[in-house]
């Protein structure tokens, strides 16, 4: 007897909505509709004879079936992708860069998982202060950008909107009368200067407590206790408390996670679809 053959576009549409939990992201990171996103994964459910996701009104979530088949869909579909580059003569490169402050410590995990559903494209990844990757797409030196803006800006997609506060380990002792160590993440942070500015105008003194060479040794240094740092509420540490309103700090506002994109190619434009499905979740 022969075992059943798997849909190719069914594994895709099962791994889309497991990986962002969601049938309706899964559809727009496809480009195709929730309708036909959930016909396929029943058929591959009816192909496999097993339960791959729960369905819930909010969310999806893997069932112990899909938990197993997942590495094996993953696999499956890179295993696709290599069978159809075989005769490719050159892969594809696309530059892109992101800002730390855009999208936290996870960066790289993010993008080999997204690269991994086209291996023949390859990413060449730079991570920049938000004003240096804006300068650098518009001298056409990068190929998609993701930055955080505090105010006005150019051009591009928003992908979500943040919240600003002041976060610090709960072990952090208030010292009204000394000037508050300050945690930031390189010198050139758009953040940095706009937390400044704030402190400057309500006239709180401050001085510099760790400038970290990347947004991990950020949250570590918070985590540790060595300071407070003006941070996205999303991206903080979990064990971190928002010590603005008791501290008496001005408030930071919001600010936007943009996109911004000049890809022209099919493949391209379908990688940066999923950037920007991944991040809006």
């Amino acid at each position: 007897m022969s075992s059943p053959a798997l849909d190719v576009d069914a594994v895709a549409a099962f791994l889309q909505a497991a990986e962002l939990a969601s049938f309706t992201r899964a559809a727009e990171a496809l480009g195709s509709t929730q309708s036909l996103v959930s016909t396929r994964i029943k058929r591959l459910e009816t192909t496999l004879g097993r339960l791959l996701l729960q369905r819930h009104p909010r969310l999806v979530r893997l069932t112990p079936e899909g938990e197993r088949f997942l590495p094996a869909a993953r696999e499956f579909l890179a295993a696709h992708g290599r069978a159809l580059a075989a005769f490719t003569e050159e892969p594809e490169r696309i530059t892109v860069g992101i800002s730390e402050q855009a999208a936290g410590p996870d960066i790289p995990l993010l993008l080999s998982r997204l690269a991994a559903h086209d291996p023949g494209l390859v990413v060449n990844l730079r991570i920049e202060p938000s004003s240096l990757l804006e300068a650098a797409f518009e001298a056409g030196e990068l190929d998609v950008v993701l930055v955080r803006r505090v105010g006005g800006g150019r051009t591009g997609e928003v992908l979500r909107e943040d919240v600003f506060g002041w976060f610090a380990s709960p072990a952090l002792t208030r010292r009204p009368d000394a000037p508050l160590p300050m945690i930031s993440l390189v010198t050139e942070c758009r953040l940095r200067r706009h937390a400044i500015e704030a402190l400057t105008r309500c006239g709180r003194p401050w001085r510099e407590a760790f400038i970290g060479g990347g947004m991990a040794a950020v949250l570590a240094a918070v985590s540790g206790g060595l300071g407070v740092s003006p941070l996205a509420s999303r991206i903080a540490p979990r064990d971190a408390v928002d010590v603005g309103a008791d501290w008496g700090l001005p408030p930071l506002g919001r600010s936007q996670v943009v996109l911004r994109s000049q890809v022209s190619s099919a493949r391209g434009r379908s990688f940066v679809r999923e950037l920007a499905v991944a991040f809006r979740g």
